[in-house]
């Protein structure tokens, strides 16, 4: 059933608004999914702070060309579904891992605060550690001078300690 010119508008308009408020856009090619393995990517995109949407190749070239992500025109072939997210790792995370899991679908490029990057680069993304790891290990590395600083203070203390004690019993057995 074709699609009437205000709901195109409709649907550009909104394929804008999501490429203007998302961090990061991933264009996959999603052939070969059944409606069951589709529901399960979408929920665990969802899951994940992300929207997964698919709309018709010449309606999202016309939303690329007016954003001027031009670079993107040549990934519009074949079905193509896009995840939006504000947090820029989370659904390369997800799309790899389903790619991992069904071996059906196809990660084609992506955009990450309004550049255009290729497929391995959002591979490079899904490679990353989590938010949470890297806020761990910055917290880590900040702490570990005040532990090391800590320590030295610890065990010139200790030996100051031991010399103490030394003496005392050294003077015990003189008296």
């Amino acid at each position: 059933m074709p699609i009437s010119k205000a709901e195109k508008e409709v649907i550009i308009e909104e394929l804008k608004e999501k490429f203007d408020s998302a961090k990061v856009a991933i264009l996959a090619d999603y052939r070969g999914l059944n409606v069951a393995e589709a529901t399960r990517l979408r929920r665990r995109l969802r899951e994940a702070g992300c929207e997964f949407k698919v709309a018709k190749n010449t309606l999202v070239g016309l939303v690329v060309k007016k954003q001027g992500l031009d670079a993107l025109e040549p990934f519009l072939e074949g079905p193509v579904g896009i995840a939006f997210s504000s947090d820029p790792v989370a659904p390369a995370k997800v799309l790899a891992d389903f790619i991992r899991e069904a071996k059906k679908m196809e990660i084609k490029a992506g955009v990450l605060d309004g550049k255009v990057i290729d497929a391995k680069a959002v591979k490079e993304l899904a490679d990353l550690p989590s938010r949470e790891v890297l806020l761990a290990k910055v917290l880590g590395s900040m702490q570990a001078p005040l532990y090391g600083f800590a320590g030295v203070l610890q065990g010139t203390l200790r030996s100051f300690v031991y010399a103490l004690e030394a003496v005392r019993k050294q003077r015990a057995g003189e008296a």
